[in-house]
């Protein structure tokens, strides 16, 4: 049987550098700890990368390949059905923050807070993760379109679910309880009741209403 490869000595320093940006934060990480960290010396880091703020470039950019394989693809997996796969990935969001005893939160929130205001090309990365992920969520609303009403916004409501996903994971850190996150959650899955209830009454209401949300 063929054994898989070693991870080359960038894809540690890359592996290493998110995973310490996500427990520790980015400022708070120095390169010493990465190296450490790594088990790498410093000659080795700065073949790859010229300084700390090129390696977070490059951990934005691995998170952009990350999504599908590691956050994505086993929501799919275990649902054929759009709607129901949105709320899978809440549910495993909710409960890696609950497992974690409401530490770290999510990588790309966390960091959008931190370093977006200094950092011009970090946020455009950051921004290119969350439209990632909210496409995602639009192809799967697409999927489901015959369960809600004609004229929704497909951008706008994947946005809303990224919005709840974010905000919930943010107040549940900060009051150390899950509860703001499952009451999201709740609200969401409420909402999407009402919007499969607006199609099954009119399934054949113009285009034109508020995205998303019910004429």
């Amino acid at each position: 049987m063929t054994q898989p490869l070693p991870p080359s000595t960038r894809d540690r320093i890359l592996e290493t550098a998110r995973r310490l940006f996500h427990e520790q934060g980015y400022h708070a990480t120095g390169i010493s700890t990465i190296l450490r960290e790594a088990d790498i010396n410093s000659g080795s880091l700065y073949h790859f990368f010229q300084n700390k703020d090129d390696l977070l470039l490059a951990v934005l950019e691995y998170y952009t390949h990350l999504l599908h394989p590691v956050v994505m693809d086993p929501v799919e997996q275990a649902s054929a059905d759009g709607i129901d796969r949105i709320f899978i990935l809440l549910t495993n969001y909710r409960d890696g923050l609950a497992s974690l005893d409401f530490r770290m939160g999510c990588p790309i929130g966390n960091l959008a807070l931190e370093v977006a205001d200094d950092h011009a090309e970090a946020r455009t990365l950051i921004v290119t993760n969350f439209e990632n992920w909210a496409a995602t969520v639009r192809g799967w609303l697409e999927s489901s379109k015959d369960r809600l009403p004609p004229a929704t916004d497909f951008t706008s409501l994947s946005r809303f679910v990224l919005t709840v996903m974010e905000g919930g994971m943010m107040q549940a850190r900060a009051a150390r309880d899950i509860t703001p996150m499952d009451q999201s959650i709740d609200n969401l899955r409420a909402y999407f009741a009402l919007l499969a209830s607006q199609a099954e009454s009119n399934p054949a209401a113009p285009a034109g209403g508020t995205p998303g949300a019910p004429a």
